[in-house]
């Protein structure tokens, strides 16, 4: 008999986790092969699973409707099913429909020997039919026989008998096709898109778990690619482990938003690559057919789009340049030079601007019979008291900001901590640094993670690994060819194995319980805190204190008070605690200048839960020059407006965002780069007041609502100090002469500065200039031209 009386196996040891991917089977060192048996539990299912591992097979079992998913999830050598009375038609269909259960050997196990039942499983896909009345042996024979059929080169086949891929031959073939459609030349409409997918992580992967990399990976995306369904249709894949992906008939847009979603859908997945379970990052290339002439061009376009694409690691495909291919040589025409030149004049090109261009048109339009100055008059005075009053509130909502709760919900899980770093300028600061995560106490698996990049090796590089040779919860992570803080961690996202990260600037120390602190906010459903950052040097210098006492004024008082008035919190840079899997799916993009603030944008758009808690405290240190702070300012001001550009009116339009919230975007994204201009037109107004009357000697200075309005401006600067001063950290509120000379510089210079930096950000985002200036961490440390990690609006 083929089903043997035997008692029951023993219980079969636990699969994978439910969606996850993982590996797939290949033959053991004795010989055993992995067969997947099907059919509903019970003693039929349990004898015949006994009687193929006692013809020496490995076995796992699924019912029919799960078949589909164990197949995708570690594929088998062959399946045995059972044909009952429910039908084995479905359980084909669930095999042949996964990429991986296409050319596998099915053998269905009938309970009667009926030649036209044998028949129609035949011809519906399965590959043998064995009555349940044969003899093991002769199950044991028909198995080995499918799976010692003559091999042939998978190069020679036209689909990858284990994934449904094309081989790049034939995906060629298919793409050569495609160009000589009928029509295909007259561009009557969308030609369509050649992507190709690469991992981030291939090289890393392959050194540590070797060649058989390339091969899974390609086959882990191409079962992303077929459960979402997208508008490809077909997939192949190269020798080098890239997925191809021919999308006919569809524009560049359509396109980019189907590899999007493909590139999310990779990223909040956890696969097992050569039995490791790891993330990938998935790097999109693309280029429109109509753009090439043929198909090995659009492949070598793709490539060099895909070489883009990996050194960013954020997710978001990249369409071929003219300029990423290695034979192209970037030109730099005049405009370019003259472009640089007006950014370098942009503060003073903003005078005239801002001052001179409004006094003309409120002249012009007075000669026309129309009063425009004085009505502006009146918005800038309802604009100087919206300011004060928006301060005012913040301070009040600050003082009952929702405390951290006691206890977590759930019991700690492992955490990692990533400081992203650019050595050459983290070199003074590092190793104190790293020594004092080192120190935090946290009762669960802790990992430090520190992922630098650096443009020549560096003194400070064998200290760190004679310090990761003795603590191995240090991790360095050289991130080769990284130009931001964002790459380096997008890089370290994949690597972390903790379920909740927290990324630091290089220079930061954060509390012993910081992280623990952190959980208590994360396991009660939040999915991102931000915690408050310290200045630490603040004796260094005039600049320092003042610095010192604004991150109390942002930190203590502007950022807790903004998430109880508009209900969520954002991320400032660092000192920021993450859900793991949010930070992977959402990453970082190094084309923003505040890519945490854009990030906090996308990960909320998403529906994510932000939340600032100012009791998990980070020292960290201040510029002590003036010229350090105005480059990080000025970075911190264009990165604001580059968010503000993108994000403010989708976020209005959303149906994620409540009314209250949308107000919140409207004061943080919107009125914020409204106020600098707002407030220069003082000056125009003042001087068409001043040609209306006659002169200085014509004017009312002592108007009841203009001194009003100005008192009001003041007392909100002196406001915010107080606050600042009540809610700072104990050894900041011992520092009172930091806060009155805050208070002052504030108002009469600071406020000032400030506005003017975000004033010029406006003409250096119209030119085009965006441009990364290094903050030294120390007056020793050069500034390099590459990015630095580590700044942070």
């Amino acid at each position: 008999m083929l089903i043997s009386h035997q008692e029951n196996p023993t219980d079969l040891p636990a699969g994978p986790p439910a969606g996850q991917l993982v590996h797939p089977s290949t033959e053991d060192a004795a010989g055993a092969r992995r067969i997947l048996a099907v059919g509903r539990p019970g003693p039929r299912l349990d004898r015949l699973t006994h009687t193929l591992r006692a013809t020496g097979h490995e076995v796992r079992q699924a019912a029919p409707g799960r078949v589909s998913t164990q197949v995708r999830q570690a594929t088998p050598d062959a399946v045995v099913a059972l044909n009952d009375e429910h039908g084995g038609l479905e359980v084909i269909r669930e095999v042949r429909a996964a990429p991986a259960g296409r050319a596998l050997p099915l053998v269905m196990v009938t309970s009667e020997p009926a030649p036209a039942e044998a028949a129609d499983l035949l011809r519906n896909g399965a590959d043998d039919c064995v009555p349940e009345a044969s003899d093991p042996v002769e199950l044991a024979a028909r198995i080995e026989a499918k799976l010692h059929r003559v091999p042939v080169p998978v190069e020679q086949l036209l689909l990858d008998p284990r994934t449904g891929l094309y081989s790049r031959r034939h995906f060629l073939d298919e793409l050569e096709r495609e160009f000589r459609r009928p029509g295909a030349g007259r561009r009557t409409g969308p030609a369509g898109v050649l992507a190709m997918v690469a991992v981030a992580e291939t090289g890393a992967l392959e050194r540590r778990l070797g060649h058989r990399v390339r091969r899974e990976a390609a086959e882990r995306l191409a079962g992303v690619a077929e459960r979402l369904g997208s508008a490809c249709d077909r997939l192949g894949r190269d020798e080098d482990g890239h997925l191809l992906m021919l999308l006919p008939g569809v524009d560049e847009e359509t396109a980019r938003r189907a590899l999007e979603k493909l590139a999310h859908a990779v990223a909040a997945t956890r696969f097992v690559i050569a039995d490791e379970n790891v993330r990938l990052t998935p790097a999109i290339g693309l280029v429109p057919l109509a753009d090439c002439t043929g198909p090995e061009e659009a492949v070598e376009k793709a490539l060099a789009a895909v070489a883009e694409s990996t050194s960013h690691r954020d997710l978001r495909p990249v369409a071929y340049a003219p300029w990423m291919r290695a034979t192209h040589r970037r030109r730099h025409p005049f405009g370019a030079a003259l472009r640089a030149r007006l950014t370098s004049l942009s503060s003073l090109i903003v005078l005239p601007l801002g001052v001179g261009l409004p006094f003309l048109v409120y002249r012009q339009a007075y000669g026309w019979g129309w009063d425009v100055g004085s009505v502006m008059y009146w918005v800038v005075v309802a604009g100087l008291l919206i300011s004060a009053a928006l301060i005012v509130v913040e301070c009040l909502f600050a003082l009952d900001a929702p405390r951290r709760p006691a206890e977590p919900a759930q019991p700690y899980p492992p955490a990692s901590a990533v400081i992203a770093a650019y050595l050459p300028n983290e070199a003074a600061t590092i190793v104190d640094t790293v020594e004092s995560f080192l120190r935090l106490d946290y009762p669960n698996d802790f990992e430090v993670v520190l992922a630098y990049n650096t443009p020549h090796p560096l003194p400070i590089e064998d200290t760190l690994r004679e310090m990761a040779a003795r603590d191995p919860r240090l991790v360095l992570l050289p991130v080769a060819g990284s130009t931001s803080k964002a790459q380096n961690v997008n890089a370290a996202v994949t690597r972390v194995r903790g379920e909740i990260v927290g990324i630091f600037d290089a220079d930061h120390h954060p509390a012993r319980d910081a992280f623990q602190h952190a959980w208590h906010w994360l396991s009660h459903g939040y999915d991102v805190v931000q915690g408050h950052c310290v200045v630490r040097n603040g004796d260094s210098s005039w600049v320092a204190k003042l610095v010192a006492v604004e991150f109390e004024a942002i930190y203590a008082v502007s950022h807790p008070g903004r998430t109880r008035l508009y209900g969520f919190g954002v991320f400032g840079g660092s000192n920021g605690f993450w859900r793991t899997d949010l930070l992977a799916r959402t990453r970082m993009h190094g084309s923003m200048l505040t890519e945490d603030i854009d990030s906090t944008m996308r990960a909320l758009g998403e529906g994510a839960r932000f939340t600032v808690d100012r009791t998990l405290i980070s020292r960290e240190l201040a510029p002590t020059l003036l010229k350090p702070l105005w480059n990080q300012r000025s970075r911190w001001a264009q990165g604001w407006l580059q968010v503000s550009l993108k994000h403010l009116w989708r976020g209005l339009r959303s149906p994620r965002f409540t009314p209250r919230q949308k107000a919140g975007l409207l004061v943080l994204l919107g009125w914020r780069e409204v106020q600098p201009w707002l407030t220069l037109q003082m000056w125009p107004i003042l001087l068409y007041s001043m040609w209306k009357a006659g002169g200085p000697a014509g004017l009312d200075w002592t108007v009841p609502v203009c001194l009003l309005a100005m008192v009001l401006t003041l007392s909100a600067g002196l406001v915010q100090a107080a606050f600042a001063r009540r809610l700072a950290v104990p050894e900041l509120r011992r520092r009172r002469g930091w806060f009155w000379s805050y208070a002052v510089l504030s108002t009469f210079f600071y406020t000032h500065f400030k506005n003017t930096l975000a004033r010029q950000a406006c003409m250096k985002e119209a030119l085009g200039d965006r441009r990364w200036r290094v903050t030294p961490r120390a007056a020793a440390t050069a500034a390099a031209p590459a990015a630095v990690a580590g700044e942070r609006p």
